[in-house]
């Protein structure tokens, strides 16, 4: 009987520790990635399994209360949209991911860094519109997103103008101004335009966008 009830134990033992030993591991490298204020949460497995779900939380920096991110709860995607709770630009915010597999495992909560909208959103260039005339070059900048335009209406672009010789000039441009006309340019030339994104209350910038190359008339 002893040996019975020592043998229970060692087995009760035994599957205590292959339950810790099944234990999920959390998400890792959970990190927003944000371009153009489109705020969206990334994240690693930390298995290969393909039949894991993943619940997601968030709750703005110093609020004590985690609130469920709508579908975000029991996803399979690796990845959650959270711009419509992260919108407010000068909040600082958090987010977290859990791990299931079914029945009832879970892993522990992964904390993505902090993040703020306004410092942590990349900015995309403008796409240049070009339409050549005997006069010049008219430049059409197309609009950044609409919610983007109002988080910012002083926007601004830079235009650069690259001559062949490499030389450049640079025009500005307020936001969503209808055209800029570059006049006064040579005949028969070849000339390359790229514009950028200019926030000039953070001093941020975007990259050049690619550049557009025609011939004056």
């Amino acid at each position: 009987m002893t040996r019975l009830l020592l043998g229970a134990v060692l087995l009760g033992h035994l599957a205590v520790t292959l339950q810790v030993l099944v234990t999920l591991a959390p998400p890792a490298q959970v990190r927003f990635d944000s371009v153009d204020y489109k705020n969206i949460l990334r994240w690693t497995p930390s298995t290969n399994s393909t039949s894991l779900q993943y619940y997601v939380q968030w709750k703005i920096y110093g609020e004590p209360q985690w609130l469920d991110v709508d579908g975000c709860q029991g996803t399979q995607r690796l990845q959650c949209d959270l711009s419509g709770v992260t919108s407010e630009p000068r909040e600082w915010y958090y987010a977290r991911v859990q791990a299931s597999s079914l029945p009832s495992s879970k892993s522990a909560w992964a904390l993505s860094p902090r993040f703020s909208p306004r410092w942590d959103t990349k900015i995309s260039p403008p796409v240049l519109r070009l339409n050549v005339t005997e006069q010049g070059i008219v430049v059409r900048v197309k609009p950044p997103k609409l919610h983007f335009r109002k988080m910012h209406s002083s926007l601004q672009y830079k235009i650069y103008l690259i001559h062949t010789s490499g030389e450049e000039e640079v025009f500005e441009m307020n936001c969503c101004s209808q055209k800029l006309a570059l006049n006064k340019l040579n005949h028969k030339a070849k000339y390359c335009l790229q514009a950028q994104t200019v926030i000039p209350q953070q001093a941020k910038s975007s990259a050049r966008g690619s550049a557009r190359c025609v011939s004056t008339l």
